[in-house]
């Protein structure tokens, strides 16, 4: 059960010499296999790089893992590969997201197939070193570009093409397999060393996590992973290892030498035989531990009551230990015995073996992508490769456990534990110095985790025995392969890569961006104190033009210009000059950006004068004047059908009283009344009739004449106002990702109603609960109308309302949403929305996943100053509030920072609760909002919440 599994031959006997001499196949001439494929395929493709030839036996290797690629796609029913290599890509060097991967198809097969389908053309396979090449990076001593000059790329649908690139691209994530064998193993290890690219795995990360004492003292600390009881011999050992009982039923046992340690021997195993860790256990296993003997077969069992044929064992490995190597003599687990099904006769018990693919996700949080298990004799060890890999639920099943109840019970066991130990070696991995890890930029992005499923305290237990870095993967490859073959393929979302390949493309987005000089106008409130924080994290070089001398973020930039930005009907005069004044200091600009309503048409003309990547001035007049969007895209009927009109509705502008007359007949009423230029609800309001019209346009016109009155919510523009139709249904948040006029991403969350007759937000949920046909319904439309309005490169908030006839637009932010939603996207999906508006900024397409997984879901709702004054300084402080966030319990956004009642109100904060289903997220939010008193017969936070069951 502890083994990993190769091949019978690959058993080395006590006394073999020259391990490290011997290739993966267990031949000195360090060829590969020469059994054939079977299938049919051009054989006549370039596998040459130019300028960089190879040898004989380099060429072998390279068409070897060619072939190895086309029979992997054969099986999995995708297209052979296409060479089209005598006609070099161009691309676009440095400014494209390249994820490099050196290694063997049949490892990352579920890797490079997940990165053609979220990042087409841009995943990248290479079949030789030779294909790639280090180059010193300029101000960086000690650092290396990474240059792709040959690969095989992957698109959607299997699609992949033997490409050159001319220049080479440049890696943005490079992923190497380092168990190839020595010869390419050495050269994949020299390659990922010291790169300016994020590298996902190293030579010096590879040592560590097959060193199995390590990690078996890694995974014995954290408590929660089950790890079977072990008596370690270690020989110089490495700094990282700690001597003694590290922890309950692991014992290290350091050795001053390699002779004279009979007695020392005998005495630990004697104690660890009759030891009350051991339990039940009939047999233990010794075996050799360390990088050197990583893939071979050198285990030995014994029988619990045969100390001396141990002491033998141990001392016979201990003449071949060299440094920082070890010996393990370990419990073998025995196989949980399950009631095997459908069988008279007394047969052999059955073992399974759990295989888990655990991936590093956003803020360094591991997530568990995937469990595959396999099903064999329990008198036999179960071995990768060995066995037909086979989901959790099969495998239990054919063992005779079917009851859905405990194997979600054992599910969540292995997910805890396999997430644990990811976790363990992260931290680790933290307390490294960049030299051990293999660089600044390496880091353990994945790691299969094996575990043998026993009983322990009559409960069915997953025992890890030991981490790896690519068999696992390799095997739910396989899973995957075998439903891709019988074309009953699972969702895509259900890929074991997916959050892999988010990461890579997460990890690529920061490479891109770091010390990229961006412009930034108008620094925003409370609710955008991320951005500098955000910044900061991401090596983003902030220049701030701000009206506020005194604002905060004057001190976190790197440049502060001081220029009032509040009359926005001079716009074109002040992007001239605030264009002379950039000029002027000699900043040299990769893009500018805002994200602060106000400011979005001044940005798109100041980008326009210093020839920086933007939408079009006019675009963005169109999309903030919101009477001009709707009579717009009412024009706009097509084709290409369904047309943007479909989902605009009726309204007029009013500039003046004179005005009410002609909308109240041209609007059905009831309808809504807000302010052209408005931001967070202020001033919207529901009436009924001609008299409510005049009295609301009246009031407005009185009380919201400047900035002065209202400062933050478009005032500057004149409080002009429209009345438009008021259409029933449920309201919807549509957040979309845009580059070039193609939808990158898109993020849907549920709104609770509001408190009529205004149109303050109250709730809201994520991901939608909409059903898929609905939410691709909301997502369309949301996409046409930006696109109707000439919106083709940004982050873009679109609120909607779906009606019984289908989606229809309430208005456009033509900037990325605010309140909580860009931190809920960051945390559910790990997309971080102003990362990506700054690549586009920067005219760089962002390194987004096309289907992101939601981690779970969120309910929240918002606190009012008018409504909640009396909890916010007392039950609900913001200390108190921080506290509960800091601790977990809930995510809290402050969106406000005076405790102060004002009658056309914002929210203040926004509070809410995690779960893994919307109903759990819900109940566990009313708990909360009851005890702190946020509910109340005034404030009834669970009808707020009743659109989201």
């Amino acid at each position: 059960l502890s083994l990993d599994p190769l091949n019978p031959k690959w058993n080395y006997p006590l006394g073999s010499k020259d391990l490290e001499e011997e290739d993966l196949w267990g031949r000195g001439s360090g060829l590969p296999p020469t059994g054939c494929f079977p299938g049919s395929w051009h054989q006549d493709v370039g596998l040459d790089c130019k300028g960089a030839p190879e040898g004989a036996k380099a060429r072998a290797w390279t068409a070897y893992y060619y072939h190895l690629l086309q029979s992997c796609l054969q099986q999995a029913g995708l297209p052979e590969t296409q060479d089209r290599s005598q006609v070099p890509r161009t691309g676009c060097p440095g400014a494209e997201v390249t994820l490099c991967i050196l290694g063997s198809p049949s490892t990352f097969l579920s890797v490079l197939l997940e990165g053609g389908v979220q990042s087409p053309g841009n995943m990248l396979l290479c079949l030789s070193p030779a294909w790639l090449m280090k180059v010193p990076a300029p101000g960086q001593p000690g650092e290396a570009a990474l240059l792709v000059s040959k690969a095989v790329s992957f698109h959607p649908g299997g699609l992949t093409f033997l490409d050159e690139f001319v220049p080479p691209r440049r890696a943005t994530y490079f992923l190497a397999g380092m168990g190839q064998g020595p010869g390419r193993g050495r050269e994949a290890a020299e390659l990922a060393r010291d790169l300016t690219c994020p590298t996902g795995a190293s030579a010096e990360l590879a040592r560590l996590l097959e060193d199995r004492l390590l990690t078996r003292q890694l995974l014995a600390q954290q408590g929660s992973v089950t790890v079977p009881a072990t008596l370690a011999f270690t020989y110089k050992p490495l700094g990282l290892l700690q001597e003694g009982d590290t922890s309950p039923g692991l014992r290290l046992v350091e050795l001053s030498g390699k002779e004279g340690q009979e007695t020392l021997v005998k005495e630990e195993v004697g104690a660890f035989l009759h030891s009350e860790a051991l339990g039940d256990i009939l047999q233990v296993a010794v075996k050799p531990s360390g990088w050197r003997w990583r893939g071979r077969q050198a285990l030995h069992l014994h029988q619990r009551v045969e100390p001396g044929a141990v002491v033998d064992t141990v001392l016979a490995l201990l003449e071949q230990l060299e440094e920082e190597e070890s010996i393990l003599v370990e419990a073998v687990c025995p196989p949980a015995q399950l009631p095997f099904p459908g069988s008279l006769l007394p047969g052999p018990e059955m073992a399974v073996r759990i295989c888990a693919v655990v991936c590093r996700t956003q803020g360094d949080r591991p997530l568990l992508s995937k469990v595959v298990c396999s099903v064999g004799r329990g008198d036999r060890p179960l071995r990768h490769q060995n066995s037909l890999p086979r989901t959790l639920e099969v495998a239990l099943a054919q063992c005779g456990l079917g009851e859905a109840a405990q194997v979600a019970v054992l599910r969540q066991r292995v997910k805890a534990a396999a997430e644990d130990a990811l976790a363990a070696v992260l931290a680790l991995e933290a307390g490294l110095s960049a030299e051990q890890r293999g660089g600044r930029w390496a880091r353990t992005d994945f790691l299969g985790v094996d575990f043998a499923l026993t009983v322990a305290g009559r409960a069915l237990t997953p025992v890890a025995l030991e981490l790896n870095s690519g068999l696992c993967l390799e095997a739910c490859s396989a899973l995957e392969g075998l439903w891709a073959a019988g074309r009953l393929g699972p969702a895509a979302d259900d890929a074991a890569a997916a959050p892999l390949v988010e990461t890579m493309l997460r990890r690529s987005a920061r490479y891109l961006m770091e010390g990229k000089q961006l412009l930034v106008i108008g620094a925003g409130g409370v609710s955008k104190k991320f951005v500098w924080e955000a910044a900061r994290d991401y090596g983003l070089k902030l220049h701030l033009v701000e009206s506020d001398p005194n604002h905060f973020a004057s001190q976190l930039v790197q440049t502060f210009i001081h220029f009032d930005l509040t009359e926005h009907r001079r716009d074109e005069e002040n992007a001239r000059l605030l264009a002379e004044l950039v000029r002027a200091r000699g900043l040299q600009l990769d893009g500018c950006f805002s994200y602060w309503d106000d400011c979005l048409v001044l940005t798109a003309l100041l980008c326009q004068e210093l020839g920086l990547p933007c939408n079009p001035p006019a675009a963005m007049r169109l999309a903030k004047q919101k009477s001009c969007t709707q009579l717009h895209l009412l024009d706009c009927h097509g084709p290409p059908w369904p047309a943007p009109s479909l989902h605009a509705v009726a309204c007029c502008p009013l500039e003046s009283e004179a005005d009410m007359e002609r909308a109240v007949h041209q609007v059905p009423l009831p309808g809504v009344m807000k302010l052209e230029f408005g931001a967070g609800a202020v001033g919207v309001r529901l009436v009924e009739d001609a008299p409510q019209c005049h009295e609301h346009f009246s009031k407005i016109a009185r009380d919201l004449q400047g900035e002065a009155d209202h400062p933050g919510i478009g005032l500057g523009w004149g409080n002009a106002m429209l009345l438009m139709e008021y259409v029933e249904g449920t309201e919807h948040d549509v957040d979309l990702v845009l580059f070039g006029g193609r939808l990158l991403a898109a993020f849907v969350s549920d709104n609770g109603p509001t408190r009529l007759p205004g149109f303050t937000e109250t709730a809201a949920c994520m991901p939608t609960g909409l059903a898929p046909e609905q939410e691709a319904q909301m997502v369309q439309a949301a996409y046409r109308c930006c696109l109707g309005c000439g919106l083709l490169d940004g982050v873009f908030n679109v609120e909607l309302k779906l009606t019984g006839a289908g989606p229809r637009l309430i208005e456009i932010n033509p900037r990325m949403g605010g309140f909580y939603l860009r931190d809920w996207i960051l945390e559910l999906y790990g997309v971080d929305l102003l990362l990506a508006a700054a690549m586009v900024a920067c005219g760089l397409r962002p390194a987004l996943p096309t289907h992101p997984r939601p981690r779970g879901h969120l309910v929240g709702v918002m606190c009012l100053v008018s409504q909640h004054l009396q909890a916010l300084t007392s039950t609900a402080s913001r200390e108190t509030l921080q506290a509960l966030h800091d601790q977990g319990l809930l995510r809290l956004n402050m969106l406000e920072e005076a405790l102060v009642p004002r009658e056309y109100e914002e929210p203040y904060c926004s509070v809410a609760c995690a779960g893994p289903n919307p109903a759990e997220a819900r109940l566990r939010l009313l708990g909360l909002c009851q005890g702190l008193g946020i509910d109340g017969p005034n404030y009834p936070v669970a009808h707020f919440l009743s659109h989201f069951k």
